[in-house]
């Protein structure tokens, strides 16, 4: 007979759960980085202003807060493997809602989404604690690699489906559905491989005493300086360069080699802080690669943008990869896991759901991109000093 793991899972199960993760977890990004192409052309359909363009990127960020938190009352009530299967029901609807219909269904469709890919960023890592916590980095390393690949395809891919296919904005924004629709499809049967438990404790408790810690609001600033940070790049990258006299193609293959280098972060650097007890060191050579880089597209005299854009992408990927291990790695189970990653991913995006518009003003203001390069620089030393006390190896 055999081996069965404490969740009663032999390996073949374990497997296809691990299918069923990753499916769910490339659809976390694309609904979000294939509108930055597509603003252009929305622009030109609707007539809306620079601001409420701004919204489309700006408006998952704040479901992805209000919702973080909420999440483990729903996983208390319905199961992870429940909640998960509604949230991908909810991310196809809120997709196709907004590939149809006028400036209301947009937004709608966008909110919607929003909600629904919060659900899968919470309760994700609570999985791998439950089901994987011997091969945490490992998994980890799965999960956020191929997140940072449906990112890159998806901004990659949203254009040309737009204009060489033919398909119009619309119709390049629906086609993600399908990606939803299939990872819906290979997650139900996962539902009978997730135990269900009995919570230990209420909603209202763990948020109480997670709420008192130090060290969650110290991982909370980490998690959100990184999003801060990874959201600039993704929504001003472009501006900075053709602004330093490079022509939109380039400036787009550039936020492009950006997201591809952020997948290899984003694998590589989960597998060596898991295979680490302490994590300061990781930490510590994510924000110097970053700092370097920065330094680096401040001075357009120095050239090798490649270098500093690929550097940049790379140390965010691995950022983020490095933020959702360390929830995974300082929860006692999987429930902690849950709520643990509901707080900090809550507090993390409210943080970044500032940066683009932050970032916007500043640029508006002093018509200098090198001042929004100087406060990335100074949220990275703040990164380092909220990271260092968390690298340490200690539970919640």
């Amino acid at each position: 007979m055999e081996k069965q793991d404490e969740n009663g899972l032999n390996k073949a199960s374990r497997i296809l759960l691990l299918v069923g993760i990753l499916c769910v977890a490339i659809n976390l990004r694309p609904a979000l980085s294939s509108i930055g192409p597509l603003v252009g052309m929305i622009r030109q359909d609707f007539g809306l202003t620079e601001t409420l363009l701004g919204l489309l990127t700006t408006l998952p960020l704040i479901a992805f807060g209000i919702i973080s938190t909420m999440t483990p009352l729903f996983t208390k009530r319905f199961g992870i493997g429940n909640t998960l299967l509604a949230a991908l029901i909810l991310l196809s609807m809120g997709i196709v809602v907004r590939s149809i219909g006028g400036i209301i269904t947009l937004y709608l469709g966008t909110i919607l989404l929003g909600i629904a890919i919060a659900f899968g960023n919470v309760l994700i890592p609570a999985l791998i604690k439950r089901n994987f916590p011997h091969k945490a980095g490992l998994v980890t390393s799965l999960y956020s690699g191929i997140m940072s690949l449906g990112a890159a395809v998806a901004a990659g891919l949203s254009y040309p489906l737009a204009q060489a296919m033919g398909m119009g904005w619309r119709g390049s924004l629906v086609v993600w559905a399908a990606l939803a629709i299939i990872a819906l499809i290979i997650w139900i049967p996962n539902l009978k491989r997730i135990k269900r438990t009995t919570p230990s404790r209420s909603f209202k408790e763990a948020m109480k005493k997670l709420s008192g810690s130090l060290l969650v609001w110290k991982l909370a600033l980490y998690m959100g300086l990184q999003s801060f940070a990874f959201y600039v790049i993704l929504a001003w990258l472009p501006a900075i360069l053709i602004d330093r006299g490079f022509d939109a193609s380039y400036a787009g293959w550039m936020l492009s080699l950006s997201q591809a280098t952020g997948i290899i972060g984003a694998i590589l650097i989960p597998i060596w802080a898991g295979s680490r007890k302490d994590q300061r060191l990781v930490i510590a050579v994510l924000v110097l690669i970053e700092v370097f880089s920065l330094i680096g597209l401040m001075i357009p005299s120095l050239g090798m943008v490649e270098l500093w854009t690929g550097l940049i992408g790379m140390a965010l990927g691995g950022t983020f990869g490095l933020a959702l291990l360390l929830i995974v790695l300082r929860s006692h189970d999987a429930e902690t896991a849950a709520e643990l990653s509901g707080i900090v991913q809550s507090i993390g995006y409210f943080i970044a759901a500032t940066g683009p518009f932050i970032v916007g003003l500043i640029y508006d203001i002093t018509e200098v991109w090198n001042y929004a390069i100087i406060l990335l620089l100074v949220l990275a030393i703040l990164k380092l000093i909220m990271g260092l006390p968390v690298g340490k190896d200690r539970k919640v």
